[in-house]
């Protein structure tokens, strides 16, 4: 198995081959999906994206039976994935060397949100921070020029500081699909 340092060099010729095919004439953008959908008693979600699948569920004390991270819970996880991703492509591009990173991502949801009498109180996952934890031996100044990097070009991390217009749009299920549900 090689090492992340090695990873790094791997990742770097990675994006300049990224780079050269999105300066082509025919580039176009890479469609995402992601399908969810309600299954059983507990509710729990199947997520699948491309052939993987993940399964989300509610805790007991919210009607679940607890078999995997809630919602909330996945958008930690979704965020931290990215930072950690983002720092490797940075360090990657700045030829920072980098033998470990982990990154932590801490919030809250109020359990009083959504109740009567708390309509002020947020519903969504609030007081977000992350820590990184790195193993390098570069200096503290390209260690900080890293986390700005970062910072700058973590697109999960920009998503959520500047959220975009999500459309909607609702599709009602033929009656056997509904009953086979």
């Amino acid at each position: 198995m090689s090492s992340l340092i090695d990873y790094l060099a791997q990742k770097r010729d990675a994006l300049f081959r990224l780079r050269d095919r999105a300066a082509r004439p025919d580039a176009a953008p890479q469609p995402l999906r992601a399908q969810v959908r309600a299954e059983g008693r507990s509710g729990i979600r199947r997520i699948r994206i491309r052939d993987f699948q993940l399964i989300s569920d509610s805790p007991e004390s919210f009607a679940g039976y607890d078999l995997g991270p809630s919602s909330p819970e996945l958008q930690l996880g979704v965020l931290g994935s990215c930072l950690t991703h983002t720092f490797l492509i940075q360090a990657a591009l700045l030829q920072i060397p980098l033998n470990r990173v982990e990154v932590q991502v801490d919030g809250q949801i109020d359990p009083r949100s959504g109740q009567p009498g708390f309509e002020q109180v947020p519903r969504n996952p609030h007081a977000l921070r992350y820590t990184v934890a790195l193993d390098s031996p570069a200096p503290e100044a390209d260690l900080a020029r890293l986390h700005a990097a970062v910072q700058q070009n973590c697109p999960i991390l920009h998503l959520l500081r500047d959220p975009q217009p999500i459309e909607g749009a609702l599709a009602r299920l033929p009656a056997a699909a509904q009953a086979a549900g």
